[in-house]
């Protein structure tokens, strides 16, 4: 018997980061998620996303947490090329961003090397982070009333007093605090489609520079029911810059020409069985005992013993046997003195939640010593924890009178070996 170690959808948040813009190179971030059976919750097939909180959701962990974001800090920047214009009549101008929020496809394999893979989609939900202005919003605009509040000159940048450096379509609002300083603002934009989110600014910025750049990734996994135990690796890698994956317009450059998402997928299933105690130990008797053959010489019709034993399982495994007395098929047990030898006939039942491949229920499922392989391999379909099996062993009626004649003294015996392995 052996324990083991096992995918569906979680989301996440990225923060891109970098303190300077240098030549373009690669920025790669590791993203790692497990999936491991909690008896609690049986059929909660999911990853847990084990990657360090950082950026954003590291200040504001309540509200991240009631929407369900994660932040990560990741190596990228943008910086302006050329002065964005007042009123500019080209969209790819000024601030611009368009990401890619369509599903994309990554094939994730067995890091040992087996040959095991699963696919895993991926797509980016957000967009967001932090402008920084070459002056303050209220030198850059220079006329209007004056306030104290930076909002109101950041406002002004962008078109007026209507306009708060909110979500241009299709962006949308995420909701939570932002924070404005005069020469600096946050943003956390939803982005439900692919489309370019582009802002017009109001007056002339001669330089511009995005920095902690946030964007949330969504991502699906398959069942982890159906993979086995082990840690999944896999790259997907995303273009960055003017005409690419990531697109923040013509003016603003990234420091980084892609970005690879490393994703580290850790399954560990539960394989484990409890034989009472003594169950190690099957008597087969007929029904009701032996009076009747002792008393009366009535032969039984077959011998037989049901033994449970508890099994919990949360992944594909398969039950085989081994015999000191191999049939054909079957075990054997054997009378040392006439060395006359029968076949044990083994089948199992599993409780509900434990299907074949096909997804039918074991009911009374022979298990044989060679042979058939595919019929003797299980999966669940949700998390059993401890649950109730049979083991039915049988001679059958055939066997009957070569076993037991009047006044001969028989004794059958003969070890089979019951494994339930997770590898298959």
């Amino acid at each position: 018997m052996k324990s083991v170690k096992a995918c569906t959808t979680f989301a996440g948040w990225l923060l891109l980061c970098a303190p300077t813009v240098e030549s373009a190179t690669a920025a790669t971030i590791d993203i790692s998620a497990s999936f491991r059976p909690d008896p609690s919750k049986p059929h909660e097939n999911k990853f847990t996303n084990d990657t360090p909180v950082s950026g954003h959701c590291a200040q504001q962990p309540e509200f991240c947490k009631e929407q369900g974001l994660f932040s990560l800090l990741v190596p990228i920047e943008f910086q302006s090329i050329a002065p964005i214009l007042a009123g500019h009549a080209d969209r790819r101008k000024g601030a611009m961003f368009k990401v890619p929020a369509d599903w994309r496809r990554l094939t994730i394999r067995k890091a040992d090397g087996q040959p095991e893979t699963s696919e895993v989609e991926v797509r980016i939900v957000s967009i967001g982070g932090r402008y920084i202005l070459p002056d303050t919003a209220q030198n850059l605009v220079g006329e209007g009333s004056p306030s104290n509040d930076n909002s109101v000159w950041h406002r002004r940048l962008w078109g007026g007093t209507d306009w708060t450096w909110a979500p241009p379509a299709p962006c949308m609002s995420s909701g939570g605090g932002m924070y404005v300083q005069p020469t600096w603002r946050t943003f956390f934009w939803l982005t439900p489609t692919s489309g370019e989110c582009a802002a017009i600014a109001g007056y002339r910025i001669e330089t511009f520079r995005y920095d902690q750049v946030q964007i949330g990734y969504e991502l699906r996994t398959p069942d982890p029911l159906h993979m086995s135990s082990g840690i999944f690796i896999g790259d997907l890698t995303y273009s960055v810059g003017p005409g690419m994956d990531f697109d923040m317009g013509d003016i603003m450059h990234p420091g980084d020409s892609t970005l690879t998402m490393s994703f580290t997928l850790n399954v560990e299933h539960t394989l484990k069985v409890d034989i009472p105690p003594g169950g190690n130990k099957v008597v087969l008797e007929p029904a009701g005992g032996w009076q009747n053959w002792l008393q009366h010489g009535r032969k039984p019709v077959r011998l037989f013993r049901d033994q449970a034993f508890n099994i919990s399982a949360s992944s594909r495994f398969k039950m085989q046997i081994g015999c000191e007395i191999p049939g054909l098929y079957d075990c054997m047990i054997r009378d040392p003195v006439s060395q006359r030898a029968v076949l044990v006939e083994l089948s199992v039942t599993l409780p509900d939640g434990l299907t074949d491949l096909a997804g039918v229920p074991v009911k009374r499922r022979r298990l044989i010593r060679v042979g058939q392989e595919e019929q003797q391999k299980y999966q669940a379909l949700n998390y059993v924890n401890n649950r109730p099996g049979i083991l039915h062993f049988e001679v059958a009626s055939e066997y009957m009178d070569y076993m037991l004649q009047p006044g001969v003294a028989a004794h059958y015996a003969g070890n089979i070996v019951v494994i339930w392995d997770s590898e298959i």
